[in-house]
């Protein structure tokens, strides 16, 4: 079968400076006088694709890792969409977009999700892969000829749609709108934001400036802004991030009125509660970071959700992950005399000038994990910072003689140095053979080691984070919102690494997340906060699984169901059979 070269350099990484250009001087048609190799003006390596023959030697001596060899079948190839130049990432296909549904596109960070939704939404060209030419809107629809999007690519290019897109950089809002959260609301409406300003509860907010919001805060102000634009086609990009579960549900439920309407969206969405709750359709896009993106042919919502916890779309042939993930339906394991005591904990209470928190008596068990679920501002994160004694209760007490390691939920990139000399600075045994096989290799924390700190994404900051927190000798590790800014297949290793690391070494975790699928995953136990938020809260448990989750589900009034085929948590339908039926049994949580 012909293949197709690909051949991508990470100029974050590469040091032509520092090398003795091995990648050059080891390669077999370099050496018989072919140009495969050579150096630029600023010193960087091209590789020629159409002569490399794909031996890897250039690969594996690299010193730095930069170089990545990957061979495609041909018919992928000639797919390519965009390359942003030689030796670049390249996004081969595209989403199918369809009015009156929500399709969905997951997959993993830096594999061109949003480069993507920029093409679709008209924000850029796609150059089909010719980086060093002019490419127009008409070599494009040629491009399509024969395929289901050309009629939207026409009118894309015509300007005769109207999109709107809610970005995934919300952070940039402060920076980019110095007026009050009213007036920007007030400059895109259309007659669509006052809905949405109600539903999100959002009034109290109008008056401020971006700046003075919060992460969800600001979430919310972009998904207001974006659907209060009526549009064609709505693109969504990450609108779950920074926002508890409660409102995750209430936004899925928006987005799809929006398609009720009669508009198409595109969705790009990690937490696959959302996705399989707000979604019609689903495109797995699978391929290797930063390397290429392939967009998978459209699938159902449930059978692309399947393939992906699979790890496998059996119809184009394709395995991307060798094991697929595993629900324990039945894990429920806390009970007042089963499991060792690890740590134990009187009632306490927390005193803000506003905020009042109060805690239960409560305790871990040995190779236990604690799923802590809950609405903001209710007291998650006090919660952790007083059991790890980053903060002192005004009421009650918290053991000292056990060591709790804490994760927090902000985190920061200012140290000066590269990832290798943080957690060298953090740990003496980061390196172990132990650490490397269930920690440092299953997060791909040994891909970043040379880059800096400070150059790391958000998704790599998190995982740096995390290690750096098992590494530390403590009997519990506590940590905050570990899912936040990481894609979903981090999130299905980061579940089976905590699960392997903790309970191999008889320790204990708690685990803030608003991810109920990767709650539903890790947790052998649960908590719940209950209460009004920045007011008021109480944590309750911890209990077992089932317990806890039928009692917060049946305080947003939602429930769940197993699928079948994989065992995973499934939002079903308001108002379905199935929903009316385990509301009128009190099973909002179906463990069986």
């Amino acid at each position: 079968m012909q293949s197709t070269r690909v051949a991508v350099i990470d100029r974050d990484v590469c040091k032509p400076t520092k090398c003795n250009h091995e990648c050059q001087r080891f390669c077999p048609p370099q050496i018989s006088g072919e140009k495969v190799i050579e150096f630029g003006a600023d010193s960087y390596p091209v590789i020629s694709e159409s002569l490399c023959i794909g031996c890897g030697i250039c690969v594996k001596k690299c010193p730095f890792d930069a170089i990545d060899i990957i061979n495609l079948p041909s018919e992928v190839g000639e797919a390519r969409m965009h390359q942003y130049g030689p030796n670049t990432f390249r996004l081969y296909r595209l989403p199918q977009l369809k009015r009156g549904y929500i399709v969905g596109l997951t997959g993993k960070n830096g594999i061109g999700k949003t480069t993507a939704i920029n093409i679709l939404s008209g924000n850029m060209v796609p150059n089909l892969g010719s980086y060093d030419s002019q490419v127009s809107w008409n070599d494009v629809i040629s491009h399509f000829k024969g395929n289901i999007m050309l009629n939207y690519i026409k009118e894309l290019s015509s300007g005769s749609l109207k999109v709107s897109l809610k970005p995934q950089a919300i952070y940039q809002i402060p920076a980019l709108w110095p007026k009050t959260v009213r007036e920007m609301i007030d400059k895109y409406d259309e007659g669509e934001a006052a809905s949405w300003i109600s539903e999100l509860e959002f009034s109290g907010e109008l008056d401020k400036l971006p700046s003075e919001l919060s992460g969800g805060q600001l979430q919310k102000l972009a998904l207001i802004v974006a659907a209060s634009r009526k549009s064609d086609y709505y693109f969504f990009d990450e609108p779950s991030s920074f926002i508890d579960v409660n409102n995750r549900i209430r936004v899925a439920m928006l987005i799809r009125r929006l398609a009720e309407k009669g508009s198409g969206v595109l969705l790009i969405e990690h937490d696959l509660t959302f996705l399989d709750y707000a979604s019609d359709y689903v495109h797995i896009i699978y391929g290797e970071p930063s390397v290429y993106g392939i967009v998978s042919n459209l699938m159902t919502n449930t059978a692309g959700i399947n393939a992906l916890l699979n790890g496998t779309i059996p119809e184009e042939n394709v395995r991307f992950r060798d094991n697929p993930v595993i629900f324990n339906a039945h894990t429920d394991t806390k009970s007042e005399g089963g499991g060792v005591k690890l740590l134990s904990y009187g009632a306490m209470k927390k005193k803000y000038h506003k905020f009042e928190l109060s805690v239960s008596e409560g305790f871990l068990n040995e190779s236990e994990i604690v799923g802590i679920m809950g609405a903001n501002g209710l007291g998650k994160t006090t919660f952790l910072k007083l059991l790890a004694g980053v903060e002192e209760p005004d009421e009650g007490t918290v053991s000292k003689d056990i060591k709790i390691s804490y994760k927090p939920q902000y985190l920061s990139s200012d140290f000066d140095g590269t990832v290798e000399q943080l957690i060298s600075s953090g740990s003496n045994e980061w390196n172990s053979d132990e650490n490397m096989t269930y920690l440092i290799r299953p997060l791909r924390i040994d891909a970043l080691l040379s880059k800096r700190v400070e150059n790391l994404s958000g998704g790599e900051l998190q995982k740096v984070a995390i290690a750096l927190t098992m590494l530390r000798d403590s009997q519990v590790y506590a940590l905050d919102e570990p899912s936040a800014f990481t894609d979903i297949e981090d999130r299905i290793m980061l579940a089976k690494v905590l699960a392997n690391y903790i309970k191999r070494n008889g320790r204990a975790g708690l685990v803030i997340d608003h991810d109920l699928m990767l709650l539903d995953i890790i947790s052998d136990s649960m908590m719940i906060l209950k209460g009004t938020p920045d007011k008021k809260g109480e944590v309750i448990g911890p209990m077992g699984k089932a317990a806890a989750m039928n009692a917060f589900l049946k305080d947003m009034q939602i429930t769940y169901r197993r699928d079948a085929s994989t065992g995973r948590p499934r939002v079903n339908k308001p108002d379905s059979k199935l929903d009316r039926q385990q509301k009128m049994e009190g099973h909002y949580y179906f463990v069986g």
